[in-house]
């Protein structure tokens, strides 16, 4: 089962990146911000994710794991 995460950065980004994030969504924030989010497979597809983040010279701000509702 896919777990959901949230990856906050630095910057704002086009929505024409979510293919290239795997299809997770991307909000840009009014603080500067983008939070990109949705299900990831497993820690492999989410470090793979945070790879990309270092490649694009992203500035990681968080990452957080969503708990589904019980």
């Amino acid at each position: 089962m896919a777990l959901i995460y949230q990856i906050r950065v630095r910057g704002h980004l086009s929505d024409a990146w979510a293919e290239w994030f795997d299809g997770l969504t991307i909000e840009n924030l009014p603080n500067g911000e983008s939070l990109l989010s949705g299900p990831v497979a497993d820690k492999a597809a989410l470090h793979g994710l945070l790879t990309k983040v270092r490649d694009l010279n992203l500035t990681l701000l968080a990452v957080t794991l969503i708990e589904p509702e019980p």
